[in-house]
């Protein structure tokens, strides 16, 4: 009995799946454009972990090495935008 209600919610939740799915690209957005896009957001985010990082640092070489991969994240995130 239980093993037909598991394969009925694992078919429900991979259909709910399938309807939730963005667009492959938005509109107006070539794949190139959107692939830029979410390669920002991605380093936009490592940037946010790396400032909260770097806040909470105590270790001189620690906070040296975050420093030094916050430059390179905005140099990166110039690059691209």
């Amino acid at each position: 009995m239980a093993r037909g209600w598991e394969s009925k919610a694992v078919e429900e939740q991979v259909e709910s799946a399938e309807q939730k799915k963005p667009e492959t690209a938005p509109k107006g957005q070539t794949p190139e454009q959107s692939s830029r896009q979410r390669e920002l957001e991605g380093l936009r985010l490592s940037r946010t972990r790396i400032v909260r990082e770097l806040e909470a640092a105590t270790h001189p070489r620690h906070r040296e090495q975050l420093t030094a991969a916050l430059k390179f994240l905005d140099d990166k995130i110039a690059e691209l935008s």
